[in-house]
This record gives structure tokens, C-alpha cells and sequence, in this order.
């Protein structure tokens, strides 16, 4: 069993004074390139963290979901209990709405299969997944959440047509309950990602594939530069940009800007209003850039994504506008102190940037990084790195 499904576990026995009937789990992701592509119906490349969100569980009969968790340091926070049949979206506004929004979305989907669900459940979660950091803790939540709820039927089977509806299940429970306008990228991660392999995931299909990318093999490792600025799907400012990537695919008369090819901006951009043009180029752009690192890594020229990451996260900046100063920051000394490339990962607007290094320049990138920030007045971000791991599964003893 993991650290962190141990800790779940232990913390589980000290609440209710027996063991859970079981502990599943589901890792943070990074995404490697292909961001703010997944709500337009794009392409997307994530990898799966060892970092995971552990949930230790037992079945319950009285229609009750009592929550708690416990962080680093052992302290448990309890989140008292819910009555299932009560759940309302958008209540309660804290972080119980993850794993109330999962039982809720359940109990409609699935509850006339898995009669068990309704019974209700104790669960206590444990996480080293960095919140806030764009590094999805919020999908790893879920995930685990809906892995363990199912698993405790006894009917729960992990294959990869199930592993892509769970996810769809816990992107309805925060869209719908949350109320956070996330694409599916985050999930699918969570459910999908398998060792040693990054995910290619075409939106508009149900079948995910791995590519292989093992930087180890090549003496290189991604490095995540966690800028502990706090970010939130939620914010408006995340609303904005897809809502004007919607508005942008109703002027050009298509489904959505999947729909719009590289080659295509020089005759299509003059039609939209300023505002929308860079959203367009950078979501047309950003997909062909995804196209091109997995042609890159299935031929398994892994440094050569390096230019990739770096006009992603210039477009990023520059079209987008979801960078942020710390992001910004971190990118360019990562790029001055010797990475092949560097960009912001996940939603934006604060969180987390990666950058492709030499696995020997790592100390010298961190430390560049680390005096930036330090003669720029930030706060001192913090520095892991994590080989590609599994999706979510049942934890062994």
C-alpha cells in the first residue's frame, strides 16, 4: 500500500475505531502539452504524478456520507455527514462538495445497478498531491471518491471502457455540482494514465492512448515548479476564456475550435472580433502542438518536444492570457538555466510550471529559479519531480 493510502487507512481506524473495508486511490496529473484544448473538443498529452488522493471507506445503511481527512502531519478534519438523498449541487460551498458531488452524480447514474450506493458510506481521504499547484488534486479527489464508492458494491471493474466513464462521471459532479466549467482532461488523467506513458487523448473519441515517455532513459526528468500561488477552476477568469472560445466557434459557423486548423487563422481570424482571435490561435495551435510531440515521442525523440513546451506556454501568455507573474518567472529562468523547454501546466491565472531538464542540471535549475523568484520579492516556490505512474485502482495491504 502506498504512504498516503496508509495514512488514509490509519487515520480511518483512529476516527471510527475499526479498519475501512477498503482503500482505492488516484494521482495528480501534470500536463505535458495541450492546454485549454479539452473543452474545445482538442487533443490532450497528461501524465499520472505518484503523488495520489487516498479514500479509505466503509459501507454504511442509513443513507448517511460522513467525510473527514487528514493532512501531512496526521491532523484530521472532520466534515460531518450528509444525508444522500438531501444532496443539493452547489451545497455544501467547501471541499465537501468534491466528494458529495461524486455520490450525488452516482446515486442518478448508476444507483438502479449498484443498490448499494444508497446506503451510504464513512470515508476519510489523504492527499500529497499539492492543492492549488494546477496539478488536478481536485479530479484525484474525485476519482478516488468514485473508485472507492463503486468498489465497495463489489461490482467495481477497472477496465478502460469503465475507467473513461468514471471519469465522465466525476467532470458531471464538478461541472454540475461544483460548479466549476472544467473539461474532462484532469479526469481522464486520473482514471486513464498507466506507467511509464504519457496520455494522448483525442476529446472527441472514447479511446485514450498511451505514448511512451520514460525521460529517465534518456538522463532527463520533468521538473515541477510549484510557485504556491493559488489558483481556482472557478474563477471567473477561467468562465471568460471558454466562454469566448464558444462565442469564437459560433461566429466561424463550427461544433467547436477543434474544428480549426493551423493553416486555416490567416483566412478565419480577420473575421472575429480582436478579443477572441488570440483564444483561436492559441486553441488551433496549441492542438497542432500536441500532434507534433506525440509524432516526437513515439519516435522517441523526447528532447526535441523542448521547442514544443516553450511555444506552448508562449501562446499561453501571450494569446490566452492565463499566465501569471510567477509563471512567467519561473519559465524563463528555467529556459536561462539550461532546460530544453518550459511551460506552464494546468489551468493558469497561478499554480505550477514544468520544465524538461537534464536530470544533472537539476540542482542549477532549481537553484536559478529559486534567486529569480527571491530578487523579484515572491513567494519561494518549491521544486519535485514525479515519473509517469498509474491511474486510480484499489490499494493492497
Amino acid at each position: 500500500m502506498s504512504r498516503v493510502g496508509e495514512d488514509a487507512a490509519a487515520a480511518f481506524e483512529r476516527i471510527h475505531g475499526v479498519p475501512p473495508g477498503g482503500v482505492w486511490s488516484a494521482p495528480g496529473r501534470v500536463n505535458l502539452i495541450g492546454e485549454h484544448t479539452d473543452y474545445n473538443n482538442g487533443f490532450v498529452l497528461p501524465f499520472a504524478l505518484r503523488q495520489r488522493v487516498a479514500v479509505a471507506a466503509t459501507t454504511r445503511t442509513d443513507g448517511i456520507l460522513t467525510l473527514a481527512s487528514t493532512d501531512a502531519d496526521g491532523v484530521v478534519r472532520t466534515g460531518g455527514s450528509l444525508r444522500l438523498a438531501e444532496l443539493t449541487p452547489g451545497v455544501p460551498a467547501d471541499w465537501r462538495a468534491y466528494p458529495a458531488g461524486v455520490a450525488w452524480v452516482l446515486r442518478h447514474a448508476v444507483a438502479e445497478r449498484h443498490d448499494a450506493l444508497i446506503g451510504g458510506a464513512d470515508i476519510v481521504l489523504a492527499s500529497d498531491v499539492p492543492t492549488g499547484a494546477g496539478l488536478s488534486s481536485s479530479a484525484a479527489l474525485e476519482c478516488a471518491v468514485a473508485v472507492a464508492l463503486l468498489g465497495l458494491t463489489r461490482r467495481l471493474e477497472l477496465n478502460g471502457s469503465q475507467r473513461a466513464r468514471i471519469a465522465a462521471w466525476a467532470q458531471q459532479a464538478e461541472n454540475e455540482y461544483v460548479g466549476a466549467p472544467t473539461g474532462i482532461l484532469d479526469q481522464m488523467a486520473a482514471m486513464c494514465c498507466t506507467s511509464g506513458n504519457a496520455l494522448f487523448l483525442d476529446v472527441r473519441s472514447p479511446d485514450p492512448e498511451p505514448v511512451p515517455f520514460d525521460p529517465a532513459d534518456e538522463g532527463l526528468t520533468v521538473l515541477v515548479i510549484d510557485t504556491r500561488t493559488k489558483h481556482s477552476h472557478g474563477d471567473s477568469e477561467y468562465g471568460t476564456r471558454r466562454r469566448g472560445t464558444e462565442r469564437a466557434a459560433e461566429l466561424l459557423g463550427v461544433d467547436s475550435l477543434r474544428d480549426v486548423t493551423e493553416q486555416a487563422l490567416p483566412d478565419l481570424l480577420p473575421q472575429l472580433p480582436d478579443e477572441l482571435r488570440g483564444l483561436v490561435r492559441h486553441v488551433a495551435t496549441e492542438n497542432q502542438r500536441v500532434l507534433d510531440a506525440v509524432e516526437l515521442l513515439r519516435a522517441g525523440r523526447i528532447e526535441e518536444i523542448g521547442e514544443l513546451l516553450n511555444a506552448s506556454h508562449d501562446s499561453l501568455s501571450e494569446d490566452y492570457r492565463v499566465s501569471s507573474t510567477e509563471l512567467d518567472h519561473a519559465v524563463r529562468a528555467a529556459r536561462a538555466a539550461g532546460a530544453l523547454g518550459a511551460r506552464m501546466t494546468g489551468g493558469g491565472f497561478g499554480g505550477s510550471a514544468i520544465a524538461l531538464i537534464r536530470e544533472s542540471s537539476k540542482d542549477t535549475v532549481c537553484r536559478t529559479v529559486r534567486e529569480t523568484f527571491r530578487t523579484a520579492g515572491l513567494t519561494t516556490p518549491r521544486f519535485f519531480t514525479s515519473l509517469p505512474s498509474s491511474g486510480a485502482y484499489q490499494e493492497q495491504p
